[in-house]
């Protein structure tokens, strides 16, 4: 029998696949993730991959990120880019609106939300405002 581990109650891996682009499809569609997407290269396929083979691996699936590219040092490999709050608030803003649209059980949901927002605010590597209250992007939609 296999475990209950979140990627095996997402759906595996298309579910995870699916999560992943539709992140990225909001990602690119709002103007209010501007600063963010700015962040990425035109082309989104190599973010996707890689944000879908950490996923897999993060949510309990297989470890195809660091099968590819060992440990994932996410704060070390981000470090290039200035992250404020206001990106990670963009961020968070897109992944819980992916996972509204795409987790019914709304218990995972929550869970993977509150993880979600943790691994983001340590991702911030520059100070802007305060730290203590997320904006309001993270709940307007």
């Amino acid at each position: 029998m296999q475990a209950m581990t979140p990627y095996n109650a997402l759906g595996g891996a298309d579910a995870v696949r699916a999560l992943v682009d539709r992140f990225y499809e909001l990602m690119d569609e709002w103007p209010e993730t501007f600063a963010l997407r700015q962040m990425h290269p035109a082309d989104l396929g190599h973010a996707r991959q890689s944000l879908y083979e950490f996923l897999s691996g993060w949510l309990g699936g297989p470890a195809l990120y660091i099968e590819k590219n060992g440990h994932p040092r996410l704060r070390m490999r981000h470090m290039p880019y200035a992250i404020g709050y206001a990106e990670r608030d963009q961020w968070m803003m897109c992944m819980r609106t992916a996972l509204t649209e795409r987790v019914s059980d709304p218990d995972l949901r929550a869970a993977l939300i509150g993880a979600f927002a943790q691994m983001a605010d340590h991702m911030v590597n520059v100070s802007a405002a305060s730290p203590a209250t997320p904006s309001n992007p993270l709940e307007s939609r």
